[in-house]
């Protein structure tokens, strides 16, 4: 590995813009939205059942786009029920950010807010201090079990927080996807960081079928447009590339070798399909629920 390369996460501002591209490049949120819109109605159908108020756990809420659309569904399920939505997110920048959302958005009278700026397990050793064990009625946890360090010890500890006919929705890239064989085949090369670790949804269901934990897994196609990679020099390219490869300024500091293995693969057909002229890396999203 050349010695130049670094972690993405080690500049802050860059990561965040390079995020900011994926968002904009692929269809991840309107995949996410079509869950919501399709599956999750059935999903949440009995956890407010005979309750006067519904605790719903958001953990890693970002700046709560999709947490406000959860938060919709719930009240049509259960209209004019209170609900107290509690939100672990670890960055003062997304927490702000959340706060402008809700004061800018309409239909939010029966719902209640509070946010804590930490990490899921400061959360989870703030919670077992205090010894009292606040149970939830569902329990959101998206795209952020990647930065987590013990997965299988923070899945049994959500679980055990919840209520009677609760649910965790997890939401991360599926084992089918282009990030699982770029991760298997590179993850060795690029520059690691504690923050982050490489799992997909095959490792988190082996995982749950050893804590013998009940879930359902539900695949839906997504895709990230990265054409822009693939002509030198341009910005946008370039950020994808480090989002790509979570790696800082990946274009310019990779050994040449090493990216012309991966530009190679990541227009092989395990990784991307050729569409229309583009080519639309597999960003394929499994959508993990798990019974209480």
């Amino acid at each position: 590995m050349a010695s130049s390369m670094r972690s993405l996460f080690s500049d802050h501002s860059r990561y965040v813009e390079s995020f900011r591209r994926f968002l904009s490049n692929s269809t991840e949120h309107q995949c996410m939205q079509e869950f919501m819109d399709e599956k999750l109605p059935g999903i949440i159908a009995r956890i407010g059942d005979t309750k006067s108020e519904i605790k719903i756990l958001s953990i890693g809420g970002g700046a709560g786009e999709i947490d406000l659309q959860i938060l919709s569904k719930v009240q049509a399920q259960y209209p004019g029920v209170h609900i107290s939505n509690e939100v672990v997110e670890p960055s003062a920048e997304q927490i702000a950010k959340y706060k402008e959302f809700v004061a800018k958005s309409s239909n939010l009278e029966n719902i209640k807010f509070a946010w804590h700026r930490e990490t899921s397990s400061e959360y989870q050793n703030r919670v077992m201090e205090k010894k009292e064990l606040q149970k939830w009625d569902f329990i959101h946890m998206i795209q952020m079990l990647y930065y987590v360090k013990d997965i299988p010890a923070t899945l049994r500890f959500f679980h055990s927080l919840l209520a009677t006919d609760a649910k965790i929705l997890i939401i991360l890239v599926s084992g089918a996807s282009g990030w699982d064989k770029l991760w298997k085949k590179y993850g060795s090369r690029l520059p690691r960081d504690d923050l982050c670790q490489y799992v997909t949804s095959t490792d988190l269901t082996q995982m749950l079928d050893k804590l013998g934990i009940k879930y359902e897994c539900y695949d839906l196609l997504s895709t990230m447009d990265i054409s822009d990679c693939f002509i030198d020099g341009n910005e946008n390219g370039d950020l994808l590339w480090d989002f790509l490869t979570e790696t800082c300024n990946f274009n310019t500091t990779a050994p040449p070798d090493l990216k012309a293995e991966i530009v190679k693969d990541l227009q092989e057909p395990g990784f991307s399909v050729k569409k229309d002229g583009k080519v639309l890396f597999n960003n394929s999203l499994s959508f993990i629920v798990v019974e209480a």
